[in-house]
């Protein structure tokens, strides 16, 4: 059997081998008994390899001759190395005798190595574990516990001898299970697992026990023992079946928590129990609930499951709740004061977060830890700048050139064009201001990409991508021009050739033509054709519809001041280009960005926004008063309408946000503008109806209370008067019935269709409000653009780059591996609609290997001088000789001596394969020479929208994964390493990922609660409970069929509102179920119609009257995002809430609900005892004052008697009042 420990020790296998000894024959078999006898050996010396192991052992089976003889005096450097392997076995040089020669110690040490590597954890397991071999390989009294029970002819070196190759060990069981329980706990912690499970067979660590332990140490099979040691472990007083002479090995084994002799330390609590120090006594378990001396829990389920005390529990539960509020009504508002401005406070350190990326995307998500190992190693994205140009109004012309033939140039492609963008670039160029970071006069030079020259760079060093980069920046050169012949041939050539060429061959110092101009841009670095035009087919660049300047500069955490730098020079490009769009006189329709327009965008359209937000709180707010209202003459309509009703609800809504938003300020959590928008509307739209829902049960409360002195709201008594006599009885009936069922199951089942195509993602210009100049850039930007966002599959620390192994698996030039690294993303590149890639990776190893090659005539060295050995980026000698075959790999040596000359090799004309500026930054390095991280950068398809997006994330992450597996295979790879893709948009996009899932957890949680709130708040009516619960995922799972319908995707927004419609329906459900199920009608359909009739009016007047004129004032925000996340989806979920509730709730309970609730029918009749009680004792109390009346009339005098019947009277009214 192969365990984790024969693994360990494996890498022993190939160091051994050299070392197997040769076995020519194997003559006879014998079984032998060796008398025993102290002082005497039954085996000495190695006597060869043993023949019966079979295939290839982990360590040569080398077995001891068998030599019945007398113990060895050791001395010298045997009696050391004796001193050394068995320590336990040392009795003085002068008395220290034993039965194993040098070269026996000398194995059973490289043995007893291999069992250290899992068990040195514990010194005293190392101990005994190696205390049992060396007794039974040295023992100078051998033959009293060792038996020999079967030997071999072996011959070895042309001699044949006979050698031991199986007998019996001898232990006591005192020994024997002291060394077991030493080792037993020694952990791997690797694993966790215990080292024991390695070391004994199929038992493994819970079934392993002394005897199975030691059987496996014996079996030959195993692949470590050279011969069969059958471990006899006799009990100390058990003396029956053992042979004669033979006293069973009784030695001391050390315990896990003793030192060894040489010094070793206790083992760890961890590996030995023993070794723990002693605990207090836990302190005894609270006891268990209970209630009057019962289980609690049995008490309550008890209580819940009678649905009279569960009804009757609830409502006391909440009366008391409600009177004890009541009770001490400035107290609660005193105290509620307090904790608000206690929370309030901490809004004085509250924290903006305005940083798209802190807004999007999760700290510790896999993207975000992506994006942080690649800033940390290789800085953050530099920012991008950029405009892109078109002139659609312009012609375009046939250019016959001497060299391409006819060439199609739109109307775009001109001289005078390129020129204005020349004169516009050269404007930005030279962008001067005022920094207070750094106290100077700051401009481009400070904070741009420089590839080539970073440390101090000139205005031309700056990265800017453009076509006239092309020429250079230089206008003369635009305009040169030359005569040439080709052919015979003369003709003239020019700019549009130049141009032709540069964009097909961009790498080049130099043209074809006799211009002899270089296609390089004058920073040093090359334009690629698809950063200079955009909008062409077929490589048709003459023909692009666009022009493209990009402005690149360093980017730089927040906390850095050049931060702010690159913000203000932003601000000031925005500037430069938006006066430049208002020129009347410009020829170009262009469309722009700034790195820093996003974030601008977004706080801007915010902040826009808010008065929106202000006028929706109004609008709610004047309609809480007005439909509050009891209105009995203009005259009193500010007295009674609902103003401050309406007012302390919006000043409720207010202090909670205030406090929450102020506590999770105190511990730290930051807050944005979006939520200083977004919560105060839900909280606002939530709230509201339940102000609603009291009023109108107070007025409910006060109307039974006195039948003709209260009046009830305006808004509820018109609802309730077209409820109860047009739309009850309309709804319910018998043919409305089955109508509503049949629209409402077509509804859910086209929803269910329809969810399963929504769209999951957020498209960026979403995020835009309306007008915003990003929004035409984003359009340009998909329409013109030929490639997508670079990606980078960056690589971790643990891959040996230096060998030539590791090599081939990278590169893709001659000699490499057909699927290394590099391959793989190019085959993906050939299927660009399946795995979102445009254009192939570079390859700095690639670079690195051809920049070696002498016929590159990059690398050379100094034979001579000062400099002699060292490197010289121009001439003198090759750094390496011609490689044989083609194939050149440098060595471990050459690889780290040559690597920085070839990241610090600015190309030029001598050798374009410099690898300054286009992989300086991309291999890093750590003090040691160590490759720690690289990238190889790749470009994706145009990405035109989140599903894209997503997608590209997916399939890079696939493609990277498939690679990281085939290059842990390589030797020497560490098995964490890893190879993942980067793309700056990663952290945007990666929560489409997966929340799909996540969404339906989180509605999941949301749903499950309402279920039991429900079920509980209506006395376990479990069929109420399913009936909600039933409803208000319909409403969900609909809203989610009108958002694939209204262009409405599934994103963290929507999913907030998702979540946001369980609370909202709710609202609209649960109010009709629990009026429905305390209603004492006699049939369903009664019940239903008392319910809607009742509670459906109050819904509407109460829940989607609060929400709707506050969200349609949502429909004119200028923030898109607003406008479909919480205008559209709102209302949606307000409608259908409204509609499930009032039309299909009503009909499904007329059909499914429960029975009457013959704990309410109880309530009733009991109440109604009481008022006709009540109504006997007015009568009574009516009687008693008209017979005062009569005697007064007839009498004005007054008795004694008179003044007593009186004071009855009185004392009789006063109890009436009591009852």
């Amino acid at each position: 059997m192969r365990s984790l420990w024969l693994e360990t020790l494996g890498f022993y296998k190939a160091k051994l081998s050299n070392c197997l000894l040769h076995v020519h024959s194997l003559n006879a078999v014998r079984f032998i008994e060796a008398t025993p006898e102290p002082g005497f050996c039954g085996f000495y010396e190695e006597c060869g390899r043993n023949p019966t192991v079979g295939g290839i052992p982990l360590i040569p089976p080398i077995v001891p001759c068998f030599d019945p003889s007398a113990a060895r005096h050791l001395t010298g450097e045997h009696y050391l190395k004796l001193k050394e392997v068995c320590p336990m076995m040392d009795q003085g040089e002068n008395n220290t005798y034993a039965c194993c020669s040098m070269k026996q110690l000398q194995s059973l040490d490289r043995s007893l190595t291999l069992s250290k590597a899992v068990l040195v954890r514990c010194p005293s397991c190392v101990e005994n574990f190696a205390h049992l071999h060396c007794i039974n390989t040295c023992s100078p009294n051998q033959t009293q516990s060792v038996k020999v029970t079967k030997v071999m002819n072996v011959t070895y070196l042309g001699t044949t001898r006979e050698a031991v190759v199986a007998y019996q060990s001898y232990l006591s069981s005192t020994f024997a299970n002291a060394a077991f329980q030493s080792c037993k706990n020694v952990r791997i912690p690797a694993t966790g697992g215990f080292a024991i499970s390695t070391m004994c067979g199929r038992y493994g660590a819970k079934l392993c026990t002394a005897q199975r332990w030691y059987d496996f140490q014996g079996d030959s099979s195993n692949g470590l023992a050279p011969l069969d040691i059958d471990f006899q472990i006799i009990k100390d007083s058990d003396v029956e079946g053992l042979p004669d002479d033979v006293i069973p090995y009784n030695g001391r084994a050390l315990r896990c928590n003793e030192t060894t002799p040489l010094g070793g330390e206790v083992c760890s609590c961890q590996d030995c129990q023993e070794s723990c120090p002693s605990m207090p006594p836990l302190p005894q378990p609270p006891p268990p609930f209970s209630l009057f001396g019962i289980d609690g829990f049995f008490v309550l389920s008890i209580i819940l499951l009678n649905s009279l005390a569960a009804q009757a529990f609830m409502s006391r539960l909440f009366q008391r709740w409600g009177t004890l509020m009541a009770s001490y009504p400035l107290t609660v508002i005193l105290v509620a004061a307090v904790i608000v401005i206690a929370f309030s406070v901490g809004l004085k350190s509250i924290k903006l977060t305005t940083d798209p990326v802190e807004l999007w995307s999760a700290p510790n998500s896999r993207a975000r830890q992506e994006k942080d190992f690649h800033d940390a190693h290789f800085a953050p994205f530099f920012r991008t700048n950029q405009l892109i140009l078109t002139a659609p109004q312009r012609k375009g012309h046939i250019y016959d050139s001497l060299l391409f033939g006819k060439q199609n140039f739109s109307g775009l492609i001109s001289k005078d064009l390129i020129i204005e963008l020349l004169e516009l670039q050269e404007k930005i160029r030279k962008i001067e201001f005022w920094s207070e970071e750094l106290n100077s006069t700051a401009s481009l030079t400070d904070v741009c990409y420089a590839p080539l020259n970073p440390s101090n760079p000139s205005p031309t060093d700056c990265a800017v991508n453009s076509l006239p980069q092309y020429f250079q920046n230089s206008l003369d050169n635009i305009n040169a021009k030359v005569n040439m012949t080709e052919l015979g041939v003369t003709k003239e050539v020019d700019w549009r050739d130049h141009l032709i060429y540069c964009l097909n061959s961009p790498l080049s110092f130099k043209d074809i033509t006799d211009l002899g101009m270089s296609c390089m841009a004058d920073y040093g670095a090359p334009v690629f054709s698809f950063l200079a035009v955009g909008g062409y087919n077929d490589d048709e660049y003459t023909n692009a519809e666009a022009l493209i300047l990009t402005f690149s500069l360093n980017n730089y955490i927040r906390d850095n001041p050049k931060f702010k730098v690159a913000l203000q020079w932003e601000k000031e490009f925005l500037k430069i280009v938006q006066e430049y769009q208002r020129n009347p006189n410009a020829n170009f329709t262009f469309a722009y960005m700034a790195e820093r327009s996003l974030e601008d965008e977004i706080n801007r359209t915010t902040a826009e926004d808010i008065p929106i937000f202000m006028i929706s709180y109004a609008v709610i707010f004047v309609y809480i008063a007005v439909a509050l209202g009891e209105y009995n003459s203009w005259k009193r309509i500010l007295v009674d309408s609902k103003f401050l009703v309406g007012l302390g609800g919006i000043l409720v809504v207010g202090c909670s946000v205030l406090a929450s938003m102020g506590f999770y300020s105190w511990i730290g959590i930051p807050s944005s503008l979006v939520i200083l928008q977004v919560v105060p509307f839900l909280v606002l739209a939530v709230g509201a109806d339940n102000i609603f829902i009291f009023v109108l049960e107070y007025q409910v409360c006060s109307t039974r209370g006195d039948q003709g002195g209260a009046h009830w709201s305006c808004s509820w008594t018109i609802c309730l008067l077209l409820f109860r006599k047009y739309y009850a009885p309309f709804l319910l009936h018998s043919f409305t019935r089955v109508a509503v069922m049949l629209v409402f199951i077509f509804m859910l089942c086209a929803s269910i269709f329809l969810m399963l195509n929504v769209k999951v993602g957020l498209d960026q210009e979403l995020a835009m409000p309306q007008g915003s100049y990003m929004l035409d850039y984003f359009k340009y930007l998909y329409k013109y653009f030929e490639v997508g966002v670079p990606v980078y599959f960056v690589t971790k620390r643990g891959f040996n780059f230096t060998t030539v192994e590791g090599m081939n698996a990278i590169c893709s030039s001659v000699g490499c591996d057909q699927f290394s690294m590099t391959q793989k993303i190019r085959y993906a590149t050939e299927f660009p609609e399946r795995s979102y890639l445009a254009i192939p990776a570079n390859s700095w190893v690639d670079d690195f290997i051809d920049w070696l090659n002498p016929g590159s005539k990059c690398c050379r060295l100094y034979t001579f001088g000062p400099n002699n050995g060292n490197f010289c980026p121009a001439n003198i000698y090759n750094c390496m000789e011609k490689p044989v075959g083609g194939v050149l790999r440098p060595t471990e040596t050459e690889f780290n001596r040559f690597l920085p000359h070839f990241l610090g090799n600015r190309p030029d004309l001598k050798c374009s394969k410099g690898g300054l500026g286009a992989y300086d930054t991309a291999v890093v390095r750590d003090e040691s020479g160590e490759i720690i991280a690289s990238r190889f950068m790749a470009y994706h398809t145009p990405l035109t929208n989140s599903q894209e997006f997503t997608a590209a994330l997916l399939k890079a992450r696939e493609l990277a994964s498939n690679i990281t597996k085939s290059m842990r295979n390589i030797s020497g790879t560490s098995e964490d390493f890893e190879v993942f893709p980067y793309t700056i948009t990663n952290v945007f996009y990666e929560q489409y990922l997966t929340i799909v899932p996540e969404g339906l957890f989180n509605i999941g949680l949301c749903l499950l609660p309402t279920f039991v709130v429900c079920c509980l708040l209506l006395g376990l009516d479990l069929r109420s409970g399913l009936l909600n619960l039933l409803t208000i995922i319909m409403i969900v799972m609909d809203t989610v069929g009108i958002m694939t319908l209204w262009s409405i995707d599934y994103n963290a927004v929507a999913l907030i509102n998702l979540v946001t419609a369980v609370g909202i329906s709710v609202e609209f459900v649960s109010h009709m179920t629990r009026t429905f199920a305390l209603s004492t009608r006699l049939t369903r359909v009664e019940r239903a119609k008392e319910a809607t009739a009742n509670m459906g009016s109050a819904v509407f007047a109460g829940v989607a009257m609060t929400n709707l004129p506050g969200i349609l004032v949502l429909a004119f925000a200028k923030a898109q995002l607003i406008q479909i996340f919480f205008f559209r989806l709102n209302l949606v979920i307000t409608l259908l809430g409204m509609a499930h509730g009032l039309i299909f709730l009503p009909v499904l309970l007329s059909y499914f609900g429960p029975g009457v609730n013959k704990a309410v029918l109880l309530q009733a009749q009991q109440a109604k005892q009481k008022l006709e009680m009540s109504s006997k004792m007015r009568e009574v109390y009516d009687n008693i004052g008209y017979e005062e009346e009569e005697a007064k009339d007839t009498s004005t005098t007054k008795t004694p008697a008179d003044t007593n019947r009186q004071s009855d009277s009185i004392e009789s009214e006063d109890r009436v009042d009591s009852f």
